[in-house]
């Protein structure tokens, strides 16, 4: 046992010296994964430190530093967590300065810090007052600095106020760069202000390093260099000519032998630039060859070996930047590929979202749909027996309670009783009340027969209010059920036509750009919204003068050949100030096309005609041609047509069912006034690119269609809208043929003959002698027959309307232009 002991000691020695070097490594794992966390939560506090310490180094015009104090009060505001090490940073750059000024800067943000504080006081402390305090805290630290020193001068007194209107300008610069350094600022691409900005910050950081050297190259000339780099492989020839200017100009004013770096890097961001699409090798090359051009032109031996060394430090840091932080700057640059990228995805997000929320919201609707119509179902299912035990039992109460017989006709004999009261509602019901011939049952059960029944009669008025009204309600559930049901399907309909749109049609927009520019038209924009056949929608903006229509004439044509169908301007929307493009809109050419006609008169010549009509385009490829007739004549009969066909065509273009449409049509009738009113309905939709139509009658007269000589009626049984709830109707859809001919009527114009005659023969008659085929003419025809038919008596509010169906021919008509290739449409759009 003790050998055991001592064996086991020292081994038990030595895992539990293992262990606590495991359990040190992993503190220290743990610590150091602490530390990157830390530093990865406070990254931008460090990094605004750090360009604090650059500011407060950074001199121009070898005595002036305008950074600190604008850097400062833009930190104050907009990130107060590091305003105070951020002085610090600011005061210790300034120690390391050629020419160093602690004192000073610190007493320029000693007296800011002390006027923000005043302004906190009174509220009065905000962004916009930076600026203005920045220039007074600079002038009167530098004034006393004036005040105080051996000499005075008016040049000296001029380089404060220079310094001061420095400081100034530079706040104004810092409010939009900073935001923009920290990603504050979350919009989907900068303004050009805001980019020159940023550039003005990183070129006053590199001021900060103005004489430091690694190797014998000069740091800022790297940092130039690089940010020249970035900045051209991010945004291409535009923005690495500007990176250049303002580096080279902010170099050049911290060190005056630096002047050439102005046109140096101008024209090293340009080279590099302009081969942007070589990637970062080109790139490099590039700025590498543009700078070497101007220091050979402009240096010595050893400048030139100097800024190649320092033009190839730059581009070994551009090789190892990575990919994402480039493309992170791309993404902000308008004219970019990755910003037009970013533009789509936040524009396919928004989508996305807009459709979701859409959907949720038909989804909302249509439980609120299905409450109300279980509601309805619940009401409805009550049985009639319930309701009439109900009454059975008021009518009990009053006519039963004091008499002596109670007992003995409600618990002796229950169903004899229950019988006769049964007996004597369905008299009164059926409004044979017999006072005088009482069957003999009554009065051998009841002692008071008569009074019970007068009982009745009385509550059976109350009954029957009771459960009109309760219809009443049971109807409005029913309308606001449909009418939910109908928002429901058109907000899911509206979701799908919104996902459907999700598709980015960059290819198709470039092909039609260049086979515009083919031809010689210059247009400013292009957006391929819709490629689906028969539903093609183009928005083109152009700067065209006026005079030549080269959208029609040309471009129409073009587009028509290039897609294989055709294309026609939907829209033109001129420009409204000088400048501005001119937006036109292109879509799919109808096969189909209507010409309408139609003529009326009211009854004996008066104005005003209880016949209404409508024809209108409902914008998803159909046409309506309606017609409605209130009931009687003049004023009143208007206003329940007129209404009936105003709903109705809203409801259509909206998008919503026919069925579901013409149902909340006729409730909303019936609702509007107790009095019995009523309107027909003759709908006819015809499919514009088809040529199939859909008539739909309640409650009107038969519809012709004439072709050629063959004259074929459309008729349907059912009663005008208005009247019952629940109203039955039929679709009848058929397809017609180019040249055939819709006529429409009132019953003033069918029923003319009279009742001897066979009005429909007595119409197709009159339809087939007709001598024209103008829609018009033969509406006129047609009501000056009947007219004449009665001696010109008009008997009643007649109406006809008449539609005509062709085929469209395009005004132009497509032509091919030799290497244009058809466009290739995607076959999903979703």
């Amino acid at each position: 046992m003790k050998k055991e002991n001592v064996i086991m000691f020292p081994a038990g020695e030595q895992q539990m010296g293992w262990g606590r070097s495991i359990m040190e490594k992993g503190r220290g794992w743990l610590s150091s994964r602490r530390l990157v966390q830390l530093v990865l939560a406070k990254k931008w506090t460090i990094m605004l430190v750090g360009l604090g310490f650059l500011l407060g180094r950074a001199v121009i015009l070898e005595s002036l530093m305008p950074f600190a104090a604008a850097y400062f009060a833009v930190v104050y505001f907009l990130r107060k967590d590091a305003f105070a090490w951020t002085a610090v940073s600011l005061v210790a750059g300034s120690w390391f300065a050629v020419t160093p000024a602690p004192l000073w800067i610190g007493m320029e943000l000693a007296v800011l810090f002390l006027l923000f504080k005043g302004l906190e006081a009174y509220e009065k402390a905000e962004l916009g007052t930076a600026p203005i305090l920045v220039f007074i805290s600079t002038l009167l630290v530098q004034l006393f600095g004036l005040f105080i020193g051996d000499t005075m001068s008016w040049y000296g007194f001029m380089m404060v106020v220079v310094e001061a209107a420095l400081s100034f300008v530079l706040t104004l610069v810092f409010i939009q760069a900073i935001p923009v350094l920290t990603m504050a600022k979350k919009t989907a691409s900068l303004k050009n202000e805001e980019i020159i900005c940023l550039m003005i910050l990183l070129a006053s950081v590199m001021t900060g390093a103005v004489g430091w050297q690694i190797y014998g190259l000069s740091v800022e000339h790297i940092m130039s260099r690089f940010l020249l780099l970035l900045f051209a492989l991010a945004g291409g020839a535009p923005l690495g000519a500007c990176v250049g200017v303002v580096a080279g100009l902010i170099l050049s004013l911290a060190d005056f032998n630096a002047v050439v770096q102005m046109s140096l890097l101008a024209f090293a961001g340009l080279l590099a630039g302009l081969l942007r699409e070589g990637g970062k090798a080109a790139v490099a090359f590039g700025m590498l060859l543009g700078t070497s051009i101007l220091a050979i032109y402009v240096g010595s031996g050893s400048d030139v070996m100097t800024s190649t060394w320092e033009s190839v430090t730059a581009a070994v840091l551009l090789m190892l930047t990575p990919k994402i932080m480039i493309r992170t700057i791309a993404r902000y640059v308008p004219g970019t590929n990755e910003h037009a990228k970013s533009q789509h995805e936040y524009a396919k997000r928004v989508r996305d979202v807009t459709a979701e929320r859409v959907s949720q919201y038909s989804e909302v609707f249509r439980q609120l749909s299905k409450s109300f119509g279980q509601l309805n179902n619940t009401a409805g299912a009550v049985k009639q027996e319930e309701e009439l035990n109900h009454f059975m039992q008021a009518v009990s109460a009053r006519s039963c309670a004091d008499c002596h017989r109670n007992k003995a006709c409600w618990e002796g004999k229950y169903f004899q009783t229950y019988q006769m009261m049964k007996d004597m509602i369905s008299a009164v019901d059926e409004d044979r009340i017999p006072t005088h011939n009482m069957p003999r049952t009554w009065a051998s059960h009841c002692v008071r027969p008569a009074q019970v029944l007068g009982i009745i009669e009385q509550e059976y008025e109350l009954y029957k209010n009771d459960m009109h009204w309760k219809k009443q309600i049971f109807d409005s559930r029913q309308l606001v059920a449909d009418q939910l049901s109908g928002v429901s399907q058109v907000m899911e309909d509206l979701a799908h036509e919104i996902k459907r749109e999700g598709q980015t049609l960059h290819l198709q927009e470039e092909q039609i750009r260049e086979a515009l520019e083919g031809l010689g038209l210059s247009i400013q924009e292009i957006e391929v919204i819709n490629l689906e056949e028969g539903n093609v929608e183009i928005e083109l903006y152009h700067h065209f003068a006026r005079g030549y229509d080269e959208c029609r004439k040309i471009i129409a044509p073009l587009l028509s050949d290039i897609l294989g169908e055709h294309v026609a301007v939907k829209s033109e929307r001129p420009a409204e100030k000088n400048g501005e493009p001119t937006l036109v809109v292109f879509g799919s050419a109808k096969e189909f096309e209507v010409e309408t006609g139609i003529a009326g008169a009211a009854k004996g010549g008066d104005l005003l005609s209880g016949d209404s009509f409508s024809m209108l385009e409902l914008g998803n490829g159909k046409f309506a041609v309606a017609i409605s007739d209130g009931m009687g004549n003049g004023e009143r009969a208007r206003q329940e047509s007129s209404a009936a066909l105003s709903i109705l065509q809203q409801l259509l273009k909206s998008g919503m069912d026919e069925k579901l449409a013409i149902k909340s049509v006729n409730s909303i009738l019936l609702l509007r006034s107790p009095d019995e009113v009523f309107a027909t309905i003759d709908l006819a939709m015809i499919d514009l690119y088809t040529a199939r139509t859909t008539f739909m009658k309640i409650g009107s007269t038969p519809s012709f269609i004439k072709r050629g000589n063959e004259v074929i009626p459309v008729t349907a049984n059912n009663l005008p809208v208005g009247i019952l709830q629940d109203i039955e109707f039929d679709l009848i859809s058929m397809p017609l043929q180019p040249g055939d001919t819709i006529v429409m009527m009132s019953d003033g114009i069918y029923d003319a003959p009279g009742h001897a005659v066979n009005k429909e023969m007595w119409m197709k008659r009159i339809i087939q002698e007709l001598k024209t085929d103008e829609p018009q003419e033969m509406a006129d025809a047609l009501l000056e027959t009947v007219v004449r038919y009665h001696e010109g008596d008009i008997k009643d509010d007649m109406t006809v309307l008449v539609a005509k169906i062709d085929k469209h021919l395009p005004e132009w008509a497509s032509f091919r232009w030799p290497g244009i290739n058809r466009l290739e449409r995607p076959r999903t759009v979703s």
